[in-house]
């Protein structure tokens, strides 16, 4: 699985000018999932991200997680994060997982920060999204997880 991490101060997700999903301050997270992930992928990367220390203590440094801080996330499947460039100029997306082993693994996501006791919201899959948010810092991650592991 592959994960692009953005702090916010808000973000939301609207499907056909219908908002999916919305969140405060917290961890907006594009989730791409690739093909051979599992759901040891999924609850490894819903772990990282409850437990990444990437809000501002006291003194200002990085040092609290998205639940100490009193954070959401909010969950926006994206397999284009599979894409592949590195020849033509139409990106290749024979990475991803199909549609039928993906969405499944998004939720999980999703369901295993929940589990954590992060609120959390999601956008909607397969459909056509319009993600807004406003970036904190910025800061901005990317996570890769493979075989149950982060690499």
């Amino acid at each position: 699985m592959r994960a692009v991490v953005q702090r916010v101060t808000r973000a939301v997700v609207r499907v056909g000018g219908e908002t999916v999903g919305e969140i405060g301050r917290g961890l907006l997270v594009l989730v791409g999932a690739a093909e051979g992930d599992g759901p040891a992928d999924a609850a490894t990367l819903a772990d990282k991200l409850a437990g990444l220390r990437i809000f501002p203590d006291h003194e200002g440094r990085m040092n609290r997680s998205v639940v100490e801080a009193g954070g959401a996330v909010l969950v926006v499947s994206q397999f284009t994060l599979l894409g592949e460039v590195r020849r033509g100029r139409r990106p290749s997306f024979s990475a991803a997982a199909p549609p039928e082993v993906a969405e499944p693994l998004v939720d999980l996501v999703a369901e295993h920060l929940r589990r954590a006791g992060v609120a959390c919201a999601t956008g909607r899959f397969r459909a056509h999204m319009e993600v807004d948010l406003r970036n904190d810092g910025p800061v901005t991650l990317v996570i890769d997880v493979a075989g149950g592991r982060v690499v």
